[in-house]
């Protein structure tokens, strides 16, 4: 569904503090896609938006609704934001109080999300799936210390942790014919920087366009020895083609390879076509698929104690906190046969999610994160010694919310 704001409606982007100004022109429209799924007594919904994140009263909102009229339990819902700074906001995400155009938008969202899920419902079809990864060199940790400075802040580290799992669950008709793909991969969606004013669904917009298109017929693509093949007819889709639903990994600490200066878009058609060809390539190597599967779901919220830097100019040399009130984090499990999807509300740290898929014992973990409610960076133990500005806007106290997050899901883990 078709998310775009009218041209010229008066509405603030996201993501960028210093950026006041609304967006001044389209350059490529915004969608929420949903994929929803049966095992025959039970269904589930994965859906992500191009948006920043999914506030916590929308999601509230939103889940009963689908839950009330669709009969989707709350618990096997998925709805994530694929963290795009190239987007409007929408309400419960920014301080004061919300104008009345972006109360208008996110009901305009919230509507038509549910009306994706609707849709996808009342499209079932008799289906098989198969998980497979691959690797994309798309991203890098940027917690970069500046030695001149004698301060940690945002920049490339390439000696720092970073994950270039990329994931993909492929839906497909019993003829092998794709009807879906989830595809998840640890990256800011922030290519286009601050002075951006151009609608857009940046990385991850463009890799789920790519990806669409790749089965459309409309792209080529390339195999490992680097031959460009078209996407021959054993992949072919007609008419509308499969959706490609795009989620953000463990990305808090992982931001593009690469930015664009000013409305140059350059970067962000190149880095998401090698996000597609990689997803593309992953789907068309997963042969092992199921048509037996078995849903489950679960949520629970944890609470971890909060703090707050003091006053004072960002970055520093040094730094004070003080108490803040407490963080509650929502953990939601999604669980399709042996491959288990991990739901944070809030932006993970890389080594949160090597901890949980280390122990988890699932064949496969993939972790979503912006989902299912709104939460700030969640940085693991190890990084609160090397305050850089993920640690300084985090509202969490160290020593909780790691541990907190992979016990919780064992935990849930355990009593599937």
């Amino acid at each position: 569904m078709d998310i775009t704001p009218v041209p010229g409606a008066a509405l603030p982007m996201s993501g960028y503090g210093n950026r006041t100004q609304g967006f001044q022109r389209i350059h490529d429209h915004i969608y929420v896609r949903a994929i929803v799924l049966s095992d025959g007594s039970s269904q589930a919904a994965l859906i992500a938006w191009e948006l920043i994140a999914v506030p916590t009263q929308v999601w509230a909102e939103l889940s009963q609704r689908i839950t009330k009229e669709l009969g989707i339990p709350a618990e096997n819902l998925l709805l994530a934001a694929v963290h795009d700074h190239g987007a409007p906001s929408l309400t419960g995400l920014d301080e004061g109080p919300p104008s009345s155009g972006t109360i208008a938008y996110t009901a305009k969202v919230e509507k038509d999300a549910f009306e994706a899920v609707r849709q996808a419902k009342a499209n079932l079809q008799p289906a098989q799936f198969g998980f497979g990864t691959g690797n994309a060199y798309v991203n890098i940790n940027r917690r970069e210390f500046f030695p001149q400075m004698g301060w940690w802040w945002l920049g490339y580290n390439a000696e720092g942790p970073s994950d270039k799992t990329l994931a993909v669950l492929k839906f497909s008709d019993l003829s092998g014919k794709p009807i879906a793909l989830f595809i998840n991969y640890p990256v800011h969606a922030v290519v286009m920087g601050p002075d951006n004013l151009a609608l857009t669904g940046d990385l991850a917009g463009a890799t789920s366009r790519y990806v669409e298109d790749y089965y459309r017929g409309r792209v080529a693509t390339r195999d490992d020895a680097g031959w460009e093949l078209d996407s021959g007819p054993e992949v072919k889709v007609d008419g509308d083609g499969p959706v490609a639903v795009w989620t953000s990994g463990a990305a808090g600490d992982q931001n593009p390879i690469a930015m664009d200066r000013g409305e140059d878009f350059t970067m962000v058609e190149g880095l998401g076509r090698i996000l597609g060809e990689e997803s593309v390539r992953v789907a068309n190597s997963i042969v092992a698929m199921s048509s037996q599967a078995s849903l489950k779901g679960a949520q629970r919220v944890i609470t971890c104690p909060g703090r707050r830097v003091t006053p004072g100019p960002l970055p520093r040399r040094e730094y004070a906190f003080e108490d803040a009130d407490p963080v509650d984090i929502r953990l939601s499990l999604l669980q399709v046969n042996e491959v288990a999807l991990a739901g944070v509300s809030g932006e993970v740290f890389t080594h949160i999610y090597q901890r949980l898929k280390q122990q988890s014992p699932f064949q496969a973990t993939m972790m979503v994160t912006h989902a299912n409610g709104y939460g700030d960076y969640i940085p693991s133990d190890d990084a609160f010694g090397q305050i850089s500005y993920e640690i300084v806007t985090s509202e969490l106290k160290p020593g909780c919310a790691e541990s907190g997050i992979v016990n919780g899901f064992l935990q849930m883990m355990g009593a599937h």
